[in-house]
């Protein structure tokens, strides 16, 4: 499974991209800071799933997920968020599931694994 990881934080890139390459047929496609590189990241990789934050700067300029999955389609998104009270919102926009950051490594590698079965 190809990931794109899109989040304004270099600290939370490095650890997401150390957790997931550690896991078997997980690969990192590639990561960005901003809307403008994850739209340009989606053309450029082509990834199955993307771990989004919900602070990424420009993403409200993106409109709701669906958009994204017009043209994408099958594309997984799982939302990030220091915020656990993001949740409902990043739900609502079309995530497929939402992981706080501040929670344990395992809960995101669980969030993967469900919303890719």
């Amino acid at each position: 499974m190809r990931i794109l990881i899109a989040d304004e934080q270099l600290r939370v890139r490095f650890a997401l991209r150390v957790l997931l390459e550690r896991q078997p047929g997980l690969v990192v496609a590639g990561e960005v800071v901003n809307s403008e590189e994850l739209l340009a990241a989606l053309k450029a990789t082509r990834p199955d799933l993307v771990l989004l934050s919900c602070e990424l700067p420009g993403l409200a300029m993106l409109g709701p997920l669906s958009a994204l999955r017009d043209d994408y389609p099958g594309l997984i998104v799982i939302a990030l968020s220091g915020r656990p009270e993001a949740r409902r919102a990043a739900l609502e926009s079309g995530a497929d599931a939402f992981v706080s950051k501040v929670d344990p490594p395992d809960r995101l590698l669980a969030a993967i694994g469900q919303c890719c079965t």
